[in-house]
């Protein structure tokens, strides 16, 4: 070993070394399990080619799979193996001809020692700094029992480790499930997961079981595999992300949409937007996004339930240019497919939109897309939390908006997330003579106080335009008022 050398072994996938706590602690054999197609090789291999990349010396024993088979993996990736040695171990019975394997049997005994003389052979070889072993359910098989299983593991623990070699064992779970003798033995246990959901393509988790002396990131992290390798999404955990910031009111191009607000939305909180289909949820959210690259900065909407092309034709009839502010830089414009997406992998994309380009208004639009993205309700509320805690620590201003079932009367949306939420808007339609016609209020704002009336708005080509307060109404929330001031409040609204 290098006197050199980091005190960890990189893995190569940075999210991973971040689960891990900065990487595989070098001398130690740690275990990587998981179901065939869960992306064991994958990582096993950026693992290697990291530490060739280092000037380390690799070396990657295969009991598996053939050595074609590998490197036609590494060439789906891009990867070139010039400097990593693979070494095909060829099952002791495959080394006879047809002839002696009718009449001479091997008992496991002498294959196992057979096997493991040339897993020694093989390394004395290469001397490496970094081995994988692929896989451990050969072994096992051998082994026949769990006594001599563990023997077996043990003595290529120590053998590797008088070496001060990094080993990453591979386990398929193809054998006795049930058997946890590696977990013992290894000095750190990662296990890979594949989901299957009802719709959409297959998720993928990673939790690190054990790994001794070491703080790592507990729970569960998506990642997925792409041509290039595994990209590894850490759990975000807000409390880590806290960053000074000026909490100073942001107002509208509107008087009287400011006058709603109480002046406007504070820097660094979250605002729910709520209301049915078509009242135009989406169009108040680029008001504020059109605000904030006036003022100077930039903004980040993602997009879950339109497409984009017909957002940005739609916006433009209403006074916002979209693609403009795209192709200047001020605008990150993002279309989520939810049945695609993992939770994990949408904040990552939050998070390198606040922390690489600069984002300081974010939409999200909506959150039932955002919900279609999660296994359930519950996971749906922890992961907005940590989500928006994060954006508001950045000193990011949120926007989420919420389609309620229903258009008029008694609605309920799909999860309730007003209590995360700094400030909530509610839209609603309502009829009034003989017309249908949209409400705004807001209903909570935790950052101080704000207007307690209901103003009609319009939707047109300069965007959002409030009316005044239709304090000669009431029952306009529950879509059906009833006129009990001036009657020609509605026409002057008109006018």
């Amino acid at each position: 070993m290098h006197e050199a050398m980091p005190r960890d072994a990189a893995t190569g996938i940075v999210g991973l070394d971040d689960v891990l706590g900065g990487g595989l602690e070098r001398g130690r054999t740690y275990l990587l399990e998981g179901n065939p197609g869960t992306g064991k090789t994958t990582v096993a291999m950026q693992f290697l080619m990291a530490g060739a990349k280092a000037g380390e010396c690799c070396l990657y024993i295969t009991l598996s799979e053939t050595e074609d088979e590998l490197r036609s993996t590494a060439r789906s990736h891009d990867w070139d193996l010039e400097n990593v040695d693979l070494y095909e171990l060829v099952p002791p019975e495959n080394l006879l001809d047809d002839e002696q394997q009718q009449s001479l049997l091997y008992s496991s005994d002498l294959e196992l020692g057979e096997t493991s003389k040339r897993v020694f052979e093989a390394f004395e070889r290469v001397r490496p700094d970094r081995v994988v072993v692929d896989s451990l359910s050969e072994i096992r098989l051998l082994a026949q029992s769990s006594l001599r299983y563990r023997r077996q593991i043990l003595a290529l623990k120590h053998y590797f480790a008088k070496s001060g070699a990094t080993v990453l064992m591979l386990d398929d779970l193809t054998t006795d499930t049930n058997d946890k003798t590696v977990h013992s033995v290894a000095h750190g246990v990662v296990r890979l997961e594949e989901l299957a959901p009802e719709y959409g393509a297959e998720r993928r988790r990673l939790r690190v079981i054990k790994y001794r002396g070491r703080r790592f990131r507990g729970g569960y992290h998506d990642f997925a595999i792409e041509t290039g390798g595994v990209s590894v999404f850490p759990r975000l955990v807000s409390a880590e992300h806290r960053m000074p910031f000026e909490r100073d009111v942001l107002g509208t191009d509107s008087e009287a949409f400011n006058a709603l607000l109480g002046g406007g939305i504070e820097r660094g909180s979250s605002v729910l937007v709520l209301g049915p289909a078509g009242t135009g949820k989406s169009v108040l959210a680029l008001t504020f996004i059109k605000t904030a690259i006036s003022r100077g900065e930039r903004a980040a909407m993602f997009v879950f339930d339109e497409e984009i092309g017909l957002l940005i034709q739609r916006a433009k009839g209403l006074g916002f240019d979209l693609q403009k502010m795209v192709d200047d830089g001020n605008l990150v414009l993002d279309q989520v497919d939810a049945a695609e997406l993992a939770p994990g992998e949408f904040s990552s994309r939050v998070r390198r939109c606040v922390e690489e380009e600069g984002a300081r208004t974010v939409v999200i639009d909506s959150l039932n897309g955002y919900q279609a993205a999660m296994p359930g309700e519950h996971a749906l509320i922890l992961h907005m939390h940590e989500l928006l805690q994060y954006l508001n620590r950045q000193g990011a201003t949120t926007f989420l908006t919420v389609a309620q079932h229903g258009l008029m009367g008694n609605m309920r949306s799909p999860v309730d997330v007003t209590y995360l939420a700094d400030t909530v808007i509610l839209l609603r339609y309502f009829e009034a003579t003989g017309r249908v016609r949209r409400a705004v209020s807001v209903v909570k704002k935790r950052t101080g106080p704000h207007e307690d009336t209901i103003r009609e708005y319009q939707i047109g080509s300069r965007g959002v335009t409030l009316g005044e307060p239709l304090t000669g109404f009431q029952g306009i929330l529950r879509g059906v008022p009833e006129l009990v001031g001036d009657p020609n409040l509605l026409k002057r609204a008109d006018a």
